[in-house]
């Protein structure tokens, strides 16, 4: 796992990568394609064009760190589908299978929407829960 055990972004840029660019190439490309802080400690994941090869930048609070990788057998997944869309954001474990080279179709919301009270109430949730449990106690 790359980085710290705290809860990193990682995000993915989605074009194709000029892999002999370095820490100031990709630094500038998280600024000006990413939109994002290079230096908020996230992860920025390039791919090559063939897929082949990808880097991570990573700032740890000392320095930039830039991990690389050159798959032997097959290509890394294709996490994204249009041409429309600059940057995926990842998480930690879709970075790892993804660096792993595992054959990932794409993303799959795992996890629900936060929710929040006035989504509740704005749905009639939190008032049809009221009805029901004055409703248990005029029974009894």
């Amino acid at each position: 796992m790359i980085g710290s055990t705290r809860s990193v972004r990682v995000f993915a840029y989605t074009l194709p990568t000029d892999m002999r660019k370095g820490f100031d190439g990709l630094f500038g490309m998280v600024k000006s394609h990413l939109d994002q802080d290079p230096l908020s400690g996230d992860l920025f994941l390039f791919v090559a064009r063939n897929r082949r090869r990808a880097k991570v930048l990573h700032w740890d609070g000392t320095g930039l760190c830039l991990y690389a990788k050159r798959i032997e057998k097959g290509r890394f997944a294709k996490l994204w589908g249009g041409e429309d869309v600059a940057k995926v954001e990842l998480t930690n474990s879709e970075l790892s299978l993804f660096l792993e080279g595992s054959k990932l179709v794409g993303k799959v919301p795992i996890s629900p929407e936060k929710m929040c009270f006035k989504c509740l109430t704005n749905h009639g949730l939190i008032e049809r829960i009221q009805h029901a449990e004055a409703g248990k106690n005029h029974r009894r």
